[in-house]
């Protein structure tokens, strides 16, 4: 969807895990925030959230803005003088007390240029890599093979891979981590979602830590049984995705994670992979 027909909500952050997408730093727990709501080629609305003060789209009129009646008198105030900054450019308004400073890198490339770059991009990657990938949202399904995937995980060719929380920013430093025998102990003798255990005590405090020093969090795991378990692939599947959701709600911490299921007779297919990587970069909008 065009962004001139995005919809534009203003309400408090629930919490402080969602970060803006202008700066990319985190929005406090409780702070004004507003979120430019747009649908997907999949028909699903996603919400781009920002600081009051690096909002930079056009609003014509309040009566645009859902949530506004709820709003504290003193930030409906702040918010109509956003909209009165960002329809003059030439103007320096005041937003609550600070000046509003806002970055738009990519102010001189337009649309298509951005697609074309990311397209070169991903083309140079695969050229290093030796392979040719064709990826588009036509080839992820909600299922691997003949299993069922649960709601928000995804499959593309070998890959199971968790679309991205809300709250997950964009960032060019990553933590990577296995999951079996590094955040989690596992047991390939014991089978279900609740067949694990947190490796250490202070991994939720560590990663909480990297994602608020600006780190997007990723879990990159094999698990070959879901494609050598031709008779049981269902339940190698649920066990696998429900350990890593139940971890997922264990830590509190938004993370994007990649499940490799391929498997040759030998090996499971190892990470990274290039397609794995290409995945992640286009895994990026959703």
């Amino acid at each position: 969807m065009p962004r001139s027909k995005a919809h534009i909500i203003a309400e408090y952050a629930k919490s402080n895990r969602s970060s803006c997408k202008t700066c990319s730093k985190a929005i406090s727990a409780k702070a004004l925030r507003l979120g430019l709501v747009s649908r997907d080629s999949r028909g699903f609305d996603m919400t781009k959230w920002h600081h009051l003060g690096c909002f930079s789209d056009k609003i014509d009129s309040t009566e645009l803005i859902g949530g506004f009646d709820s709003l504290l008198s003193c930030d409906q105030e702040a918010l109509k003088k956003l909209m009165e900054q960002v329809s003059n450019e030439d103007q320096d308004v005041e937003i609550s007390g600070k000046s509003s400073k806002r970055i738009d890198e990519d102010a001189h490339e337009s649309e298509p240029e951005k697609i074309n770059t990311k397209k070169a991009k991903l083309s140079i990657a695969k050229q290093e890599a030796n392979l040719d990938i064709a990826f588009s949202l036509s080839d992820v399904r909600d299922n691997y093979k003949d299993a069922a995937l649960l709601p928000k995980w995804k499959a593309f060719q070998t890959i199971i891979f968790l679309e991205r929380d809300d709250d997950l920013r964009d960032s060019n430093k990553i933590a990577a981590f296995d999951f079996d025998g590094c955040l989690a102990k596992t047991s390939v003798k014991r089978v279900g979602a609740d067949a694990w255990s947190i490796m250490f005590p202070s991994i939720p405090d560590k990663l909480l830590s990297l994602y608020n020093d600006g780190f997007k969090l990723v879990i990159f795991t094999n698990e070959s049984n879901i494609d050598r378990w031709k008779n049981k692939r269902q339940v190698a599947v649920d066990s696998k995705i429900g350990r890593l959701n139940n971890f997922i709600k264990h830590v509190k911490v938004p993370i994007q994670v990649f499940i490799a299921c391929g498997y040759d007779g030998k090996v499971e297919d190892p990470f990274p992979q290039a397609q794995t990587w290409n995945v992640a970069d286009y895994g990026e909008t959703f």
